[in-house]
C-alpha cells in the first residue's frame, strides 16, 4: 500500500489501485506497473518459467506442420492445456524440420497475464495504468501529484537500449542462403495454399522519421510464396498499411523487419490498442520493468529486438502485389483471396538453435481469442475514463472478441442507455466494428449469458428498445454485411425503464431477505446436504 501524508490528513491507496475511503474522502492512486514475476528478457526465459510451473510440455514424437500440429493445438487449447514445444516437426515434404515449434504460448488467460508480468488478479491495475498513459490527467492536489511520481519513474524504462552484436544475429543468411521454406511454418487448415507465418512482429516506420516514437509493431500474417518472398497481409487501417501508403506516395520501397519469437512483453505490446503516439517498443520496456534491447538490422534501416529468435529483413515494393489466401481466419471461415504487397527478403538472422513461434486462427476458442479475454480486462478502465457510468464491459470471445459487446451501466436518467450505445460506437476505435451492443443495468453480470438473456427478455421490448444504424463502418472481413466495409448495427436497451421511457409500473426484482440467507448458511451444515455452489453475484 502507498501512503502519503498531506498536512494533517493521511491518504492511502491499495497497491492494486482500488479505492480506499480515508477521513471521509475517496482517493485513487495512479497505478504503477507492478510485476508479480521476474522480468523475461527473451522467449527462452519465459519458456523456462512456464516449464518450471508445469505450463509447458515437450513433444518428442514427430508431428507434421501440415494440419496435425493445428489439431493437437486445438484440443489442448480447448482444455486450457499447456504451451507445447514440438521438438521434431515434420516439414510439408515430410522431412525433419531444423528447429522446434512452440505453440499455445498464450492459450490461457493465466499465461497471457504472466506475459505481462502479473498474475491474473493484477490485470485491473495494469489496465488503469494503460488508461492513464492514453489520457493523463493533471494532478488535483499535492497528494495526487505524489501518487504520479512512481509512474514517472517507471517511464524511464521506456527508452530502448541499443545492443551491438546481439544474440539474434549469431546466424546470418544472405543472398543464396536465404530460404524462408526452411522455417517450419504451419499449413493450418485443409485447402490453404502455402505455409503461413502466424506470429510475426512486423516492424515499420514512415519515410520521414527514424525515431523510436514513429516505429509501429503489428502482427500481420505472412504467406510464404518463395525462398525470398512473402505476402504482407495488413489491413488498410493498421499501422503497417498506413506507413506503406506513405512510402507508396514517394514511389519508394519500404524497409521492413519481422521478429519471430520475441520476449512476451514485446509480443503482447504488438496486439495492444496503444495510442498512436506511443511505440510498442517503448511500452514493452514499461511492462518488462527494464529497457528493451534493440539492435540495428544488417540490411535495412530499422531496429529489431536483440533477443528475438529470428528476424527477417526486407523491402516492400510500392507496386508489387500477389494474391493472398484463402486461409482460415479468426471468424471461423476462410477469407477471400485478395492482393496484398510483397516483401522481398534481403537477410534473415537468428539465434543459435532458434525456437520458431507459431499459432493458428479459427473459430473461437483460439489463441487470439484467449488473448482477447485479457485485453478486455485492460480495456475496461479506458472505457470508464470516457464513460464513467460504465460498470463493466464484456466482448464475448465466442463473438470473435469484438463483433458483440455487453455493457452494464449505473443508470440515472431516461435515454441513458441509448446515449451510451452511441458513445461506445463513436468514441472508441476498438468498438467501431461491433455489430451488436446490449446495455444492461448494474445488477446484471455481463459475463454471464444467463443474466444477460434474463435482462433482454424481461427489461426490453422490440417496439421501443432497439437502436438500428445503417451504412456504418464494419469489418470488411464480415461477409454477412450487405456491402464490403459497410453494414448495420443493432443496440438493445435491456435496462429498467424510468421516467418518460414508460408509463407502466415497473416490476420489482425477486430476492431473498439477507437475514434468511445468513440463517440458512449457518443451518446448512446441519442438514446433511452436500455443499451447493453459490450463485455468482453481478459485478
Amino acid at each position: 500500500m502507498l501512503t502519503v501524508t498531506a498536512g494533517a490528513r493521511s491518504l492511502s491507496w491499495n497497491k492494486d489501485g482500488r479505492k480506499n475511503l480515508v477521513d471521509g474522502f475517496v482517493f485513487r492512486e495512479v497505478p504503477v506497473p507492478r510485476r508479480d514475476l521476474p522480468p523475461f528478457r527473451d522467449l527462452r526465459s519465459f519458456m523456462s518459467h512456464l516449464e518450471r510451473a508445469g505450463r509447458l510440455v515437450r513433444i518428442r514424437e514427430p508431428v507434421s506442420v501440415v494440419h496435425d500440429m493445428t489439431e493437437i493445438h486445438r484440443r489442448v487449447l480447448r482444455a486450457n492445456g499447456p504451451a507445447l514445444l514440438f521438438e521434431a516437426p515434420l516439414m510439408p515434404d515430410g522431412t525433419a524440420g531444423e528447429m522446434p515449434v512452440l505453440v499455445n504460448l498464450f492459450g490461457t488467460s493465466e499465461r497471457t497475464a504472466w506475459g505481462f508480468g502479473v498474475e491474473p488478479a493484477g490485470l485491473g491495475a495494469l489496465g488503469e495504468m494503460l488508461a492513464e498513459l492514453r489520457e493523463p490527467r493533471p494532478p488535483r492536489d499535492l497528494a495526487d501529484a505524489v501518487s504520479k511520481i512512481p509512474l514517472a519513474r517507471a517511464a524511464m524504462t521506456m527508452r530502448p537500449k541499443t545492443v551491438h552484436s546481439p544474440p539474434v544475429q549469431e546466424i546470418v543468411w544472405r543472398g543464396d542462403q536465404i530460404d524462408l521454406t526452411r522455417l517450419p511454418a504451419q499449413i493450418c487448415w485443409p485447402g490453404e495454399p502455402a505455409p503461413l507465418l502466424t506470429w510475426p512482429l512486423v516492424i515499420t516506420r514512415p519515410p520521414e522519421e527514424e525515431s523510436a516514437d514513429e516505429i509501429n509493431v503489428g502482427v500481420y500474417r505472412m504467406q510464404v510464396i518463395g525462398r525470398d518472398r512473402a505476402i504482407m497481409r495488413w489491413l488498410a487501417h493498421r499501422g503497417g498499411a498506413r506507413h506503406h501508403h506513405r512510402w507508396q506516395a514517394r514511389g519508394a520501397d519500404m524497409p521492413v523487419a519481422v521478429a519471430i519469437g520475441a520476449d512476451p512483453a514485446t509480443i503482447l505490446s504488438a496486439v495492444l490498442p496503444l495510442p498512436e503516439t506511443l511505440s510498442e517498443f517503448r511500452f514493452a520496456g514499461l511492462i518488462r520493468g527494464e529497457r528493451l534491447r534493440l539492435s540495428p538490422c544488417i540490411s535495412v534501416p530499422l531496429m529489431a529486438p536483440s533477443d528475438a529468435e529470428i528476424v527477417i529483413e526486407g523491402m516492400v515494393s510500392p507496386q508489387e502485389t500477389a494474391p493472398e489466401g484463402p486461409f482460415g481466419d479468426h471468424t471461423g471461415y476462410y477469407n477471400a483471396v485478395e492482393n496484398f504487397p510483397v516483401l522481398r527478403v534481403t537477410a534473415v538472422t537468428m539465434r543459435r538453435n532458434p525456437v520458431y513461434l507459431s499459432t493458428f486462427t479459427g473459430r473461437p476458442p483460439d489463441e487470439p481469442s484467449r488473448i482477447g479475454e485479457v485485453l478486455n480486462e485492460l480495456f475496461v478502465p479506458l472505457v470508464r475514463r470516457q464513460l464513467p457510468e460504465i460498470v463493466d464491459l464484456w466482448l464475448p470471445p465466442e463473438a470473435c472478441s469484438y463483433r458483440m459487446a455487453i455493457a452494464s451501466i449505473d443508470k440515472r436518467y431516461p435515454g441513458q442507455a441509448r446515449r451510451v450505445m452511441l458513445a461506445l460506437w463513436s468514441l472508441l476505435p476498438q468498438l467501431t466494428y461491433t455489430k451488436f451492443l446490449i446495455v444492461v443495468d448494474a445488477d446484471i453480470n455481463v459475463r454471464r449469458w444467463a443474466d444477460v438473456a434474463w435482462a433482454v427478455s424481461t427489461r426490453s421490448d422490440p417496439s421501443r428498445d432497439l437502436v438500428t444504424l445503417t451504412d456504418t463502418p464494419i469489418d470488411y472481413l464480415d461477409f454477412a454485411s450487405p456491402k464490403a466495409g459497410l453494414g448495420g448495427k443493432l443496440g438493445i436497451d435491456a435496462t429498467r425503464k424510468t421516467g418518460a421511457e414508460t408509463t407502466r409500473e415497473w416490476g420489482r426484482v425477486l430476492e431473498m431477505d439477507a437475514a434468511v440467507t445468513a440463517r440458512v448458511d449457518e443451518l446448512w451444515q446441519r442438514l446433511g446436504l452436500p455443499q451447493m455452489p453459490q450463485e455468482r453475484p453481478a459485478l
